[in-house]
C-alpha cells in the first residue's frame, strides 16, 4: 500500500514522570483522538498509585484503552500487546478516529512498529533446566554464558533479571541463534502513517527530581497499602513481571523485611531513574521522532503542527 494512502497515528512516547499523560489528554481535546496505552505496569489490575495510573476524573476525560486488562498473575508478552494493540487501533478507525499511543514501554513500540521477530514460545523443560542451573552456579555464571554467546543481548540485560536472562538464554538452546540475531529478523511492519513524538524535559536533574516527588505522592497516596493488598495474595511472587515493575518489587522487599521504609524509598526512586535512563537510551537512538520539551509552552501548538504537516 502507498505509505500516503495509510491511515494516520500518532506515538506519544517518553521516560516516566515527564509529563505524557497530560499531553495526551489536551491533544484529544484538540484532534479526534482516542489513547492506546502503551505501558506494560497499567495492565495490571489493582496497581494503580504505583504505575501512576490516569485518576478515575482523567480517564472519564479522556478514555485509555489496554490498562486494567490483566489480573497480576497473569502474563503478558510483546505479542500479545501488538495483537491487542492493532485490535484496538482498527476499532478506533472504525470511530473515524485517529490512534494515539501512549506510554513508555518501548519493546512494546519497537515491536507494534516493526512487528515480531520469529521467535520461538516458550519452553518449560528449557525454563526449568535453566532455573536448576541458577540455583546450583548462580545467575551471574548464566550471564557469563550469555556474554559469551550474545554479547548484545548480555550488554543489555542485568545479571539480576533472571526473567530476560532466562529468555535469551532459552531462545538460543531452542534455536541455536542468538536473541539478537533473531529479533534482527523482521515481521509484519506496522499498516499505518506514524507521527512519532517523545517528550521529556530538557534537563536530566529536573526529571530527576520529578521522578523523586512523584514517588513520593505515591507514597502519600497509599501505595504501601496497595501493595500490601497483593502482598497477601498466596498466588503472587517477586519472580511475576506485575511484582517486578519498579517500585512494586522495592515495596515487596520491604514488605518481605529486606530493608526498612527510607531504604525502600531511597531504592525505588534510583531504580526508577534507572528506567528513565533506558527509556531515554531507546528513544535517542530513535528514528523520525520529534522532540517536545514538558515544560514547553507551546509542546501542543508544535505537536498539532508537526502532525498536520506529516500527514498532510
Amino acid at each position: 500500500m502507498n505509505n500516503q494512502a495509510l491511515p494516520p497515528a500518532i506515538f506519544l512516547m517518553g521516560p516516566t514522570a515527564s509529563g505524557k499523560t497530560d499531553l495526551a489528554i489536551r491533544l484529544t481535546q484538540t484532534l479526534p483522538c482516542e489513547i492506546i496505552s502503551v505501558d506494560s505496569a497499567m495492565i495490571y489490575r489493582g496497581m494503580d498509585i504505583g504505575t501512576a495510573k490516569p485518576s478515575a476524573e482523567e480517564l472519564a476525560l479522556a478514555p485509555h484503552r489496554l490498562i486494567d486488562i490483566l489480573d497480576p498473575a497473569e502474563s503478558y508478552s510483546a505479542a500479545d500487546f501488538r495483537a491487542d494493540a492493532l485490535r484496538e487501533m482498527a476499532d478506533i478507525r472504525v470511530n473515524g478516529n485517529i490512534p494515539l499511543l501512549v506510554g513508555g514501554t518501548m519493546m512494546y513500540f519497537k515491536v507494534l512498529l516493526e512487528g515480531i521477530s520469529p521467535l520461538p514460545s516458550a519452553d518449560a523443560d528449557i525454563r526449568a533446566e535453566i532455573e536448576q542451573q541458577a540455583e546450583q552456579n548462580g545467575w551471574q555464571t548464566l550471564h557469563d554464558e550469555l556474554a559469551a554467546i550474545d554479547p548484545v543481548a548480555a550488554n543489555r540485560i542485568h545479571p539480576n533479571d533472571p526473567q530476560r536472562l532466562t529468555r535469551a538464554l532459552e531462545v538460543y538452546r531452542l534455536t541455536g541463534q542468538s536473541l539478537t540475531t533473531l529479533t534482527e529478523q523482521q515481521g509484519e511492519p506496522l499498516p499505518y502513517r506514524v507521527s512519532q513524538f517523545a517528550i521529556a524535559p530538557a534537563d536530566r536533574a529536573v526529571l530527576h527530581n520529578r521522578i523523586a516527588l512523584r514517588f513520593e505522592q505515591m507514597i502519600a497516596q497509599g501505595f504501601e497499602e496497595e501493595v500490601k493488598k497483593l502482598y497477601t495474595r498466596k498466588d503472587l511472587h517477586l519472580n511475576l513481571p506485575s511484582i517486578r515493575c519498579v517500585g512494586y518489587r522495592q515495596m515487596w522487599e520491604h514488605l518481605d523485611g529486606r530493608y526498612d521504609h527510607d531504604e525502600m524509598v531511597y531504592r525505588a526512586i534510583v531504580a526508577t531513574r534507572q528506567l528513565a535512563k533506558r527509556q531515554l537510551t531507546w528513544l535517542r537512538s530513535w528514528q523520525s521522532v520529534h522532540w517536545l520539551d514538558t515544560f514547553a509552552e507551546d509542546k501542543l501548538d508544535r505537536l498539532v503542527a508537526l502532525f498536520t504537516r506529516e500527514q498532510a
